[in-house]
């Protein structure tokens, strides 16, 4: 495994890191085993959140016994000083641990929540009272909207910076290079793959690795997975042009508004497994898998036809998908 500098933290860490949304969905003992087989083949960067459910307490679980060669990552939505003080507390307890490597700002996505984890009593501020109590060691920002990235970054405050980037998502990330280098921010890729979109892993981690990013965190819930990932950060090969046309190729098939399962939508009140039903969709339509989705469709507990449109998914949506309109086109093919 290859390692690069997280900006100006100083911290050395695995060019692969690992994300911690799909081990929610796995039991506790596979969780570990996962976790421990990501370390074992050289990730030394875990990175989770409050909001993955029980994602920092399996985490913790599995590097209970590893803390000094782990750097471990969460994040919060929290937007003020109490509710942030509140959540690293309960990180803290969640993880087992004593401090946290890096506490991010999660998902800044609009104008008001940017303003307002900025404020004497937003999120930052407990942020930087954990800091100097050395419970939190180094602070980031999370997100999907340049323009708020861009303005966080400009604060001085902030560590870190991560956000998507992949082969699909490629026309913003540039000036966010530019300037997380220019103030000492490292740089963590999310969504390499598309959201799971993408099926050519090796390649399209590569492809990221290929930029000025300090670790890339595909998301992992089976050892397979982790070992075809954590291929990708042994010798750093840049793509062959026969890989790239490849890459771009399936890139352009994808389009723009496709479902990328970064989960923000879940969960639906409803109970409609919202990313499982267009993921099902994309192995109907682009992979010719359609009697193989569609028996898994009608195996789900909750159809999209209990949709009440009540909208809650789309306000939670980074990308701002008409997700409503997609559920119902979904469901036509599915059902058919």
């Amino acid at each position: 495994m290859q390692y690069r500098k997280l900006g100006r933290t100083g911290l050395n860490v695995s060019v692969i890191g690992f994300g911690g949304i799909p081990i929610q969905r796995v039991p506790v003992n596979e969780a570990v085993t996962i976790v421990q087989h990501a370390l074992e083949r050289g990730i030394n960067f875990f990175d989770t959140a409050r909001s993955y459910t029980d994602s920092e307490a399996k985490m913790g679980e599995a590097l209970k016994n590893s803390r000094s060669r782990v750097i471990i990552a969460t994040k919060s939505m929290a937007r003020t000083k109490d509710d942030m003080t509140s959540d690293i507390q309960t990180s803290l307890a969640m993880l087992g641990v004593d401090y946290i490597d890096l506490y991010q700002l999660h998902n800044v996505k609009t104008r008001e929540a940017l303003e307002q984890v900025f404020r004497p009593n937003g999120a930052l501020a407990a942020l930087k009272e954990a800091q100097k109590a050395g419970v939190v060691k180094h602070i980031g920002v999370t997100g999907h909207v340049k323009s708020h990235l861009q303005a966080a970054l400009k604060s001085g405050e902030l560590d870190t910076v991560q956000f998507p980037f992949n082969v699909v998502e490629t026309s913003e990330a540039q000036e966010l290079f530019e300037l997380a280098e220019q103030v000492g921010a490292g740089i963590i890729i999310m969504k390499p793959l598309a959201g799971g979109a993408l099926k050519s892993p090796i390649q399209a981690l590569r492809f990221i690795l290929g930029h000025k990013v300090s670790t890339v965190i595909p998301g992992m819930d089976s050892i397979a997975q982790v070992d075809e990932n954590t291929l990708a950060g042994q010798e750093l090969q840049p793509l062959t042009a026969d890989e790239k046309n490849a890459l771009n190729e399936e890139a352009g098939s994808l389009g723009a508004a496709f479902c990328r399962r970064c989960e923000y939508c879940q969960p639906c009140p409803q109970g409609i497994d919202i990313p499982m039903v267009f993921l099902l969709d994309g192995y109907y339509t682009r992979y010719n898998l359609k009697g193989w989705a569609r028996e898994r469709y009608w195996a789900l507990p909750t159809k999209p036809d209990a949709c009440i449109e009540c909208g809650a998914c789309e306000e939670k949506c980074p990308y701002s998908l008409p997700i409503r309109r997609m559920l119902v086109e979904s469901m036509v093919r599915l059902r058919n």
